[in-house]
Parts: structure tokens; sequence; C-alpha cells
């Protein structure tokens, strides 16, 4: 459980404004002094995570967030930090102060999330201040809430009940290569060693990918480019599925049957983390652009880069050879994504293996919200090579 990537892990927020025992109950839930606690009001400046074990749940991580009523230039800050964590936030807590009871911003933030349909308990804490505090907006709203004092411990278990209650509305269940084998098939993976490859092991969505076949009972043979051949010829029976690097999409579409399903990890996880259909819609930009048109390529994680690195290298390459010109080019990675999109003519994403399904979901939102297309790196370079609808088949799109 330890090593289950955050990505991959149910994220719960803990929300509310300032000195309501945010840090004190995360303190509380993972029995440990992770966060700082006093009594002065906005000792939380950045969002403090920690990742545990939630039985039955699993694996989760639990996050601290400065108060939402922060005020001053400083404040602002601290506010737009804490909403930012919304967007990776699978089940959100509201905690709130017993004796100072609701605060305008608390229904403002029950608005907030219903409007984007997130799981919320609301939590009424420092009950050994006033132990029968005002719980109207909870019950107005319909919003599961319970009494805990932190400082004291109680109502901690109970609180746990309605994460493991509300859990089982956001967590996924589907695998990475949901409809692609069964038990007994076989997939071929494609994993180039070049210059980019970390040293000596795989990158982790072709890590996962592994997992995944293995979790439906089926065989996964791994190979580079170069023996992919010999590796087909080797094998009594035709493979369930040949899953590429994307970057070697056009010599491993060369080599596999047409008969054989063909498709990559970018692709793969563009439907496990998000949604194929606006990726693919976002390909249609491409026909519009024009050599002063802005073009944003965003990769989830901060690995560090390589001469022939992928984003800032491989697809501006691909950009030109498609058109002839290659379009001003903007570049971000790890957490950093615009909050406003309307000034790029496309976003062109890595496959988010680094970000879980809500900031995924949340990156599409944000650009359809600003009118801009989007799409995947797999799906951006299956288009350029001429094989867009052949990788797209296996998942059901053609």
């Amino acid at each position: 459980m330890n090593t289950t990537p955050n990505a991959d892990r149910l994220h719960i927020g803990i929300f509310g404004c300032r000195n309501s025992g945010k840090s004190a109950l995360i303190n509380a839930l993972t029995s440990q002094d992770l966060a700082i606690v006093s009594s002065f009001p906005g000792t939380t400046a950045d969002p403090v995570s920690k990742a545990m074990e939630i039985l039955p749940i699993g694996p989760v991580v639990i996050t601290d967030t400065a108060g939402y009523d922060d005020v001053g230039e400083l404040g602002s800050l601290r506010t737009k930090k804490t909403y930012q964590s919304l967007e990776k936030t699978h089940l959100a807590i509201l905690a709130t102060d017993a004796s100072e009871g609701f605060k305008p911003q608390d229904k403002e933030f029950i608005l907030r999330l219903k409007e984007q349909k997130m799981p919320l308990i609301g939590v009424i804490n420092k009950t050994d201040l006033n132990p029968d505090p005002d719980t109207s907006l909870f019950k107005e709203q319909g919003i599961d809430f319970v009494l805990t004092s932190a400082l004291n411990k109680t109502g901690i278990d109970e609180l746990k009940s309605l994460i493991i209650k509300h859990s089982k509305s956001v967590k996924e269940e589907k695998s990475i290569v949901e409809g692609l084998v069964s038990g007994g098939d076989t997939a071929v993976l494609v994993t180039p060693i070049d210059s980019s490859a970390p040293k000596g092991r795989l990158i982790l969505p072709q890590q996962q990918t592994i997992r995944a076949i293995l979790d439906k009972d089926a065989i996964a043979v791994t190979v580079k480019e170069t023996e992919l051949e010999a590796a087909l010829k080797a094998l009594k029976e035709p493979p369930a599925v040949v899953i590429t690097d994307s970057q070697a999409f056009k010599i491993v579409s060369e080599i596999t049957p047409e008969s054989i399903p063909l498709t990559s990890f970018s692709i793969l996880f563009a439907r496990y983390k998000g949604e194929l259909k606006p990726f693919l819609k976002g390909l249609e930009a491409l026909k519009t652009l024009k050599p002063e048109d802005t073009v944003l390529i965003s990769e989830g994680c901060t690995h560090h880069r390589q001469c022939n690195d992928i984003g800032t290298v491989k697809i501006p390459k691909l950009l030109n050879n498609a058109f002839g010109f290659t379009p001003k080019l903007a570049f971000t990675s790890g957490g950093e994504f615009p909050e406003d999109l309307s000034e790029y003519a496309l976003v062109i994403h890595c496959g988010g293996c680094m970000l879980n399904s809500a900031e995924v979901k949340s990156r599409i939102k944000r650009a359809e919200d600003s009118s801009c297309p989007i799409t995947n790196y797999g799906m951006f370079i299956a288009h350029c090579t001429g094989i867009l609808e052949r990788a797209l088949k296996p998942l059901g799109v053609f």
C-alpha cells in the first residue's frame, strides 16, 4: 500500500475557514503530528498531504488546506492554493468551528461543490468548546456530518466511517486494459529504451499497464521495438493487443499486422484518467493551426528534460513536419497549468500518469471553459503518423 502511486489513491481534502481545526483533524485522522496546530488563524500556508491507508478503502491521500476565508495579498494566494487542491480531490471534508458556527464562506463552498457534483462530508469540530453546536446548514443542504473534537479525539472513528461510506461513490475500479485482454490472453508491450528512459527501470505507465494485465490473469510480453517482429513470430497465437510507447507508433504500426489491435500507453491513460472524446475533438484544431498561434505542451510530471525529450523536442518536430512550420510554443509541467487557456490555439497534454483522474478531468474542463481545444500526446502522435483510427479502434471509438 505504501508504494501505491499517489495518482492511484483516493484523494481526500479537508477544507474550511481559518482556525476551524483542519490541521488538528488531519493529525487525528493520521494519528501523526503531520500539520502544525496553532490557535493563530492562518497557520497552514500551503496544502499538506499525507499518504496513508484507510481500511477497507485502501490507499488514500489526505490533504490539509489553508482557510478559504484568508485575507490580504498573501491570504488570496493561500486561498488560490486551497481551491487548486480541489482539482485533485475526489472526496471533500468541510470543517467548521463549533464555537463560532457557520460562516458565509461555508455555504459558498457547499454550493460550489454541489455544482461540481463532488461528494462532501461535514464536520463540526471543537465540540469540546461547544457540545451543542448549530447544525442547521448541513441539515438544510442534506450533507452527512459528524461532531468531533480533534483535541479529545472524539468523533474521529465516526468520521472515518463516513469517509468509507462516501468513498464508494467515487472509488474507480476500472482497469487500464479494460476490454482489451482477459484471462489467458497475451498482450505485447513495446517499450523503447532510449536516452529518455529511466536508468534500470521502466516508466510508470509501462509498469502500471503490466500490473493491469497481470490483474486480468493475462500474459504480458515486453520487448523493445527492435525485437517486436521476432517476438510476434515467436508467439504461437497472435496477441490480443499490442501496446506501444507513442514515440514508436510508426515503426510498430509497420511491423504489427493489421489484424492485431494496436494502441499506445498514452491513449490508454487518456481513457483511464480522463476522457477520449474531448482529446479526439481537440485534434480538429490542427486543421486551422497558423504560425502565429500558440500551442501549450503540458507535462503532468517534472522529470529532468533529456536531449530528445518528447514534449520539448519530439512533439515540436512533429508539428513542424506536419505543417511546414512550428507555431509559438509554451510549456508547463507538474502542478503548473494555466487558469485561463483562451490565449492558446491548442493544448497537447501528456498521458497524465502522475496526475489522478480528478485532476486530468479538471484540466479538460478548464480547457472547455476557455474554449481551448485539448488533446493527448498519444492521440496527437497517432494523428501525425496517420494511424489514429487504428490506435483508437481497440477502444471502441471508431
